[in-house]
């Protein structure tokens, strides 16, 4: 059965939302201090300043899923869509996947900056705390792709 492009859009953001804000906020805190740890970004201090970023608004991220949904829309053709639109695992990794690959793009790489500015990370006085937010989404967003990927079935060894 052919999907119209309202369903096919509905099938896609729920799949990338739900991937997104599958973590609580204990789950954000410890991957925020362990991402700045690693990166040696916050010195001594990563739980300070874990505690500085706060939750990515719902709205940041139903808008660039939408930015997404939208260019697949216009560059990828109906019938491949609905073949990602399946519901598999599979499909739904790959839909994942690309979704990072559109955050890790020329156009994101200006955007994300701007909302997370928008929605006051610059504005505390520390101009790295958004640049800091968009590498740990971007991170964030890689650990979530890779453990899409982790779940597929294994062929026999």
């Amino acid at each position: 059965m052919a999907m119209n492009p309202k369903q096919i859009r509905t099938h896609i953001f729920t799949v990338i939302i739900n991937k997104v804000e599958e973590q609580d906020e204990d789950k954000r805190q410890e991957a925020l201090t362990e991402f700045m740890s690693v990166t040696g970004t916050a010195g001594n201090a990563p739980d300070q300043i874990a505690e500085m970023i706060p939750p990515i608004m719902h709205d940041l991220y139903e808008k660039w899923i939408s930015m997404f949904t939208d260019r697949l829309l216009e560059t990828v053709d109906a019938r491949n869509l609905e073949l990602l639109c399946d519901g598999t695992t599979d499909n739904n990794a790959a839909l994942v996947l690309a979704y990072i690959m559109f955050l890790e793009s020329a156009r994101m790489e200006e955007q994300i900056p701007k909302d997370l500015a928008e929605h006051g990370l610059k504005a505390s006085g520390n101009e790295d705390l958004g640049d800091l937010a968009a590498s740990y989404i971007r991170t964030q967003m890689s650990k979530i792709a890779e453990q899409a990927g982790d779940k597929e079935p294994k062929g026999n060894a």
